[in-house]
C-alpha cells in the first residue's frame, strides 16, 4: 500500500517537475540567450549550435528540478509512512 502511496506522490510530481523546469529553462534561456522564444529543433532561425545548447541546458535543468522533487517528495513520504519509499 505504501509502494502505491508514493507512486500516486511520484505520478504528481512528475508532472509538477516538468512544469517548473518548463518554467526555469524559459527564464534562463531569457538570461543566457537574450530571447525571449526558446530554439526548437526545427526551427529554422536557430543554428545547430544554439538548438544543441539550448537542448543540453533544459536536460540538465530538468534533471536538477526532477531530482530534487524526487528526493523531497521520497522524504515526505519517508516522514509520513517511517519507511523511504526506494527501498
Amino acid at each position: 500500500m505504501k509502494k502505491m502511496a508514493y507512486r500516486s506522490v511520484g505520478l504528481l510530481s512528475g508532472v509538477v517537475g516538468g512544469y517548473l523546469s518548463s518554467l526555469v529553462f524559459k527564464q534562463v534561456w531569457k538570461l543566457v540567450a537574450g530571447k525571449d522564444d526558446t530554439p526548437e529543433a526545427t526551427s529554422t532561425e536557430y543554428g545547430w549550435g544554439e538548438v544543441l545548447v539550448a537542448a543540453a541546458v533544459q536536460g540538465a535543468i530538468f534533471g536538477v528540478v526532477r531530482a530534487a522533487i524526487d528526493r523531497a517528495s521520497a522524504e515526505t513520504v519517508h516522514s509520513a509512512t517511517g519507511t523511504w519509499p526506494g527501498d
